[in-house]
């Protein structure tokens, strides 16, 4: 690939954000009811190829629920409010109705209540009692200390999930989670991210993950990319991962590693041209924030937005738009892509003649649409 010049002493490569690309249609056009959209990661098969962040913004143990009824996967975030408090419904009442900075103090005062491991089990008990598949996601920090309240809460699935996640962390304060080592030991299916470069995510699928994460700094709520100034934009990052995802299938004969995006996936055009360059999911947060269920009450922030030392996220405000259902399937009542996300990408699917996903991940994309 082509370097840029930026100065005689730094060079750079050209990398696109899913605004910079766009989808071609092809010769064949089909009928979006043609068109299957669910796919599989290990041994549980989705209808849908969505994934709610784990955000408490978002997930709660009900919306979780309904996230699965409906065909899709909710993580619950097992470091957040429902497993700090036994009901957090008034502190996310009071949040709603705070501005500015004092919203991120009171989220840092908030989030420094301990992590409680018996509500740890009782959320994951909720959810497993409805028949969803279960999925709770906890940082690299807390992995160790809570990951046995997890598997014997019998989590389906388990979800490693920081802004960054690398499978060489250093560290002269304590032992780094050996990631590879933890993997193994569980019996459970990993995903684990974020991660953005080839080299990254070939590091990471190495460890026996079944899925990757892909994206960092490029969240709705996110000002990573202001406060560290890291960030790589998302179609670049998706392309090199699904590259990462092809050569490791040939070096570990065939195991293949589900690629997932995470982060500027704001409009149901993303979810079409993040699988365009490879994913074979997407992790949503701030659309379902517009969701009539969800916790957050019309704001959304993620984990990045309490950090007691160095906040690098914000609580954004979405007007609400429809139930979690509408904005998944619709009837939409905008023009703007908030709405009907699935129903967008069976049709961008059928215009361009493909009929599942692993077929529209050779789609042709062209950069400046």
């Amino acid at each position: 690939m082509t370097e840029i010049e930026i100065g005689k002493a730094k060079r750079a490569r050209q990398a696109y954000s899913f605004d910079d690309i766009a989808i071609v249609p092809s010769r064949r056009t089909r009928d979006p009811e043609e068109v299957s959209v669910a796919w599989q990661i290990d041994a549980y098969r989705f209808d849908l190829p969505v994934l709610a962040a784990p955000m408490d913004s978002v997930m709660s143990p009900e919306s979780a629920i309904a996230l699965g009824k409906l065909g899709g996967l909710g993580v619950l975030n097992l470091e957040g409010l429902w497993t700090r408090y036994e009901d957090p419904s008034s502190l996310l009442e009071e949040v709603a109705g705070l501005r500015g900075a004092a919203a991120t103090a009171r989220l840092q005062e908030i989030y420094a209540a301990p992590i409680l491991p018996q509500l740890i089990t009782r959320r994951l008990n909720e959810m497993r009692d409805s028949g969803v598949t279960v999925a709770g996601s906890l940082s690299p920090q807390h992995t160790k200390e809570f990951a046995k309240a997890v598997v014997d809460a019998g989590v389906d699935m388990f979800v490693i999930r920081g802004t960054t996640v690398s499978a060489e962390h250093v560290s002269s304060q304590a032992e780094p989670l050996n990631l590879k080592e933890f993997i193994y030991e569980l019996d459970v299916p990993v995903i684990v991210g974020g991660c953005a470069t080839y080299q990254a995510a070939l590091h990471l699928m190495r460890t026996g993950a079944a899925g990757v994460l892909v994206g960092f700094g490029g969240g709705a709520a996110h000002t990573t990319r202001t406060v560290l100034g890291v960030a790589v934009p998302m179609a670049s990052a998706v392309a090199d991962v699904a590259a990462a995802r092809r050569d490791y299938m040939d070096e570990s004969g065939g195991r293949y590693v589900h690629v997932i995006a995470d982060g500027s996936i704001g409009r149901s055009g993303d979810v079409a041209k993040a699988i365009a360059c490879g994913a074979d999911a997407v992790m949503v947060g701030s659309p379902f924030a517009r969701a009539s269920e969800a916790p957050g009450r019309g704001f959304h922030w993620g984990a990045e937005a309490h950090h007691s030392e160095l906040p690098r996220g914000e609580r954004v405000e979405f007007e609400t738009v429809g139930t979690l259902e509408e904005i998944l399937f619709g009837p939409s009542r905008v023009a703007d892509g908030t709405m009907n996300l699935i129903g967008a990408l069976r049709r961008s699917m059928a215009t361009t003649g493909y009929t599942d996903l692993k077929e529209f991940q050779r789609v042709e994309v062209v950069v400046g649409g």
